[in-house]
């Protein structure tokens, strides 16, 4: 038994490490902040996610598991918020999406057409 919990362990570390990978190329890779955003998204969720739940399956029933699962929720509450209040922060700052085709003429949803002339 203590072999399959170490099989599956390093499933999720090494899957957790390949999403912060990913994650990382699409931060370089992407064209803007929004998108790059997305990329953060991926690296927060599916990567720590992954990572935590190899550690906690390492760690058997502990407290270090308890603090695994404090850290995982804090992460998780804590993340979105931030992304979505730096999206908010560069959409104010006045950064637009790059669009391939932009079919609202550059108007942003909540905005009246005449003050984005």
């Amino acid at each position: 038994m203590e072999m399959v919990l170490d099989i599956l362990s390093w499933v999720f570390l090494l899957a957790g490490g390949a999403f912060c990978l990913i994650g990382g190329l699409g931060m370089l890779r992407m064209p803007d902040v929004y998108t790059r955003l997305h990329a953060v998204s991926v690296i927060e969720t599916l990567g720590m996610g992954g990572i935590i739940l190899g550690l906690i399956l390492q760690a058997g029933f502990t407290l270090v598991a308890a603090k695994l699962i404090i850290i995982a929720a804090l992460i998780l509450l804590t993340a979105p918020v931030a992304t979505h209040a730096l999206a908010q922060a560069a959409l104010h700052a006045g950064i637009l999406p790059k669009l391939d085709h932009d079919k609202t003429g550059g108007h942003i949803a909540g905005e009246d057409e005449s003050s984005n002339s």
